[in-house]
């Protein structure tokens, strides 16, 4: 990748951001014109956040097989590197976990659905009859969210114009209330999932697809949900329901909208990025892939040679800090070029829309008390991103263990959740922020230690396997108590070792007590994990400095993928 490509794909500017109140602040968002286009504006992963917020990007994302060293798996300088972003400016900040304490306290918060708004008024005037498509994860993620089953982010989504969307987290309020809400959403929002089908006659549950006229180019946009959704989460949300890749079926969607008509296709996917570039090595006739679920904020998008010519494959980052714009451009004889470029949201840059202020503001004041309750002050940065875990991550654990008086706690891979500078209040609202499920339980189980390993190398083979087919997008689980070393390059079922609690090898003629929440087996009984951990939060008043809970690692050298420091 050379700088003109990066400088292409991002803005014809360069990396040279204005600072706020400049009087090239207004500019920065003006897109190259382009004649006789037909664009998409992508967001995904929001995740219910309908405010700026901080964001962290990981300072670890390892790659495996082929993709190592590739990106998505780039961290810190090597990300800027590879794309000539020069360090300690605002391009450096939004892509990359480097001085991200300082950094976010000189240039601000990112994103938030009243300054997206803005930006895609303004890029609306450049890119007239441009169609807003969502990846998926937008209703889960907050608290508002889950007190109002995600009503909120329906209704902030219409006002902000998305017109197509594809969903992951969507499916855990239960397949029902899901088909409810899709069908009231139709026709202004279309819900489409290509490779979802029922159990018992392999019906569609989803449109497949749909045909858009932009500009005059007939453009079909095809639906990929989530392909690991009853396994990541609870099956019993959509028992009903078969999930998957399935790729020979969206060879025969592309054959089938070209058959109609369409002049280009898009797969608006939530496969996450490494499926996405094996998927586009393997289908002929997709244009581009829009994808999401890995949260990865690649400042340019991959091109994939296929049987067919070449796909692109971009990734949209996450929790409205991007904003992604897909100009497909065209000549006499069909389609010519297809650009990417995914653009920061700086919230000082833009000025918030007052319309969607103002509904924001009315969906959140009936739980403005509950939200803004103070629970602890924070010393030190809390995060939540990264192959191995943050430091929010290690706050949770940590409550778990001492509420719980367990061994060995485990929390889910989850990346999901804003990121807060030292010395800031933790709120209710944050805390939610990082665990609001419909599956919060927390229970105690005992595990021996062959089966704390046989646990380890099952979760680990869900991130570290080298074909991404076998992988599902998360994040290893996160573990306090119990020290191991993983080496993700070595054979499923030899990656961890040297498991010892409190420095001591793990006995094998012991049990050792555990508490773990998010169960995605049915029948689990327990309270609601964030409870005891607001609880740990008040008791204490005040949280020190938290390390991230991370192994000790062998085997993956000076991988690209693993910066060192913060």
């Amino acid at each position: 990748m050379n700088r003109r490509d990066f400088l292409g794909v991002l803005l014809a500017s360069g990396a040279c951001l204005p600072e706020a109140g400049s009087a090239a602040a207004a500019g920065f968002y003006d897109l190259p014109p382009v004649a006789n286009c037909a664009t998409l504006f992508h967001l995904t992963d929001c995740h219910a956040q309908l405010l700026p917020l901080h964001y962290r990007e990981p300072s670890d994302n390892l790659g495996l097989g082929t993709r190592a060293g590739q990106p998505p798996h780039l961290a810190g300088e090597a990300l800027l590197r590879r794309y000539g972003i020069p360090s300690g400016g605002r391009l450096a900040h939004a892509f990359s976990h480097i001085d991200f304490v300082e950094a976010a306290r000189q240039y601000g918060r990112m994103g938030g659905f009243a300054h997206l708004a803005t930006l895609l008024n303004r890029l609306r005037d450049q890119r007239p009859g441009a169609v807003l498509v969502d990846g998926g994860d937008s209703w889960q993620g907050s608290a508002t969210a889950l007190w109002t089953r995600g009503a909120d982010m329906r209704e902030a989504c219409l006002a902000l114009g998305v017109e197509v969307m594809t969903g992951h987290w969507e499916f855990t309020y239960g397949a029902d209330e899901v088909l409810e809400h899709v069908a009231a959403l139709a026709p202004r929002l279309r819900f489409l999932a290509q490779n979802i089908r029922t159990t018992e006659f392999e019906d569609p549950v989803f449109e497949p697809f749909v045909l858009r006229s932009i500009n005059g180019h007939l453009i079909a946009i095809i639906g990929q949900a989530y392909p690991y959704t009853p396994i990541a989460n609870p099956r019993h949300f959509v028992p009903e329901w078969r999930f998957g890749i399935q790729s020979e079926e969206l060879a025969k969607q592309v054959r089938s909208v070209r058959a109609a008509g369409a002049q280009a296709v898009v797969l608006l996917s939530h496969n996450g990025m490494d499926v996405d570039l094996k998927l586009a090595s393997q289908v002929s006739g997709l244009d581009a892939i829009l994808g999401g679920h890995t949260h990865d904020a690649v400042p340019a998008p991959v091109r994939v040679r296929n049987a067919g010519g070449e796909t692109l494959v971009a990734n949209g980052g996450s929790h409205g800090k991007f904003l992604g714009v897909l100009d497909m451009e065209f000549a006499d004889v069909g389609l010519a070029q297809v650009n990417y470029r995914i653009l920061p949201v700086f919230s000082d840059l833009l000025p918030p829309d007052p319309g969607m202020q103002a509904l924001v503001a009315r969906l959140r004041t009936p739980f403005l008390d509950r939200l803004r309750e103070p629970l602890a002050i924070s010393d030190g940065l809390l995060y939540r991103r990264g192959n191995f875990g943050g430091t929010f991550d290690q706050l949770i654990l940590q409550a778990l263990l001492e509420t719980q008086d367990a061994q060995i706690a485990f929390s889910p891979g989850f990346r999901w959740g804003g990121s807060l500078l030292p010395g800031q209040t933790i709120t209710r609202e944050d805390l939610l922020g990082q665990m609001a499920i419909t599956y919060p339980q927390m229970h105690v189980d005992w595990y021996t230690a062959v089966q704390l390993h046989a646990l380890l190398e099952d979760l680990g083979d869900n991130l570290f396997n080298p074909d991404p087919y076998r992988q599902q997008g998360g994040d290893l689980v996160r573990v306090a108590g119990l020290s191991f070393t993983c080496a993700p390059r070595a054979p499923v079922g030899q990656r961890f070792s040297d498991l010892r609690l409190k420095g001591e090898l793990l006995s094998p003629s012991r049990r050792y007590k555990t508490v773990s929440w998010a169960p995605v087996a049915e029948g689990v009984v327990g309270p609601p994990a964030w409870e005891a951990v607001e609880q740990w939060l008040v008791a204490r008043r005040r949280v020190p400095v938290l390390r991230p809970p991370a192994p000790a690692l062998v085997g993956v050298g000076n991988d690209p993928g693993l910066a060192v420091g913060s």
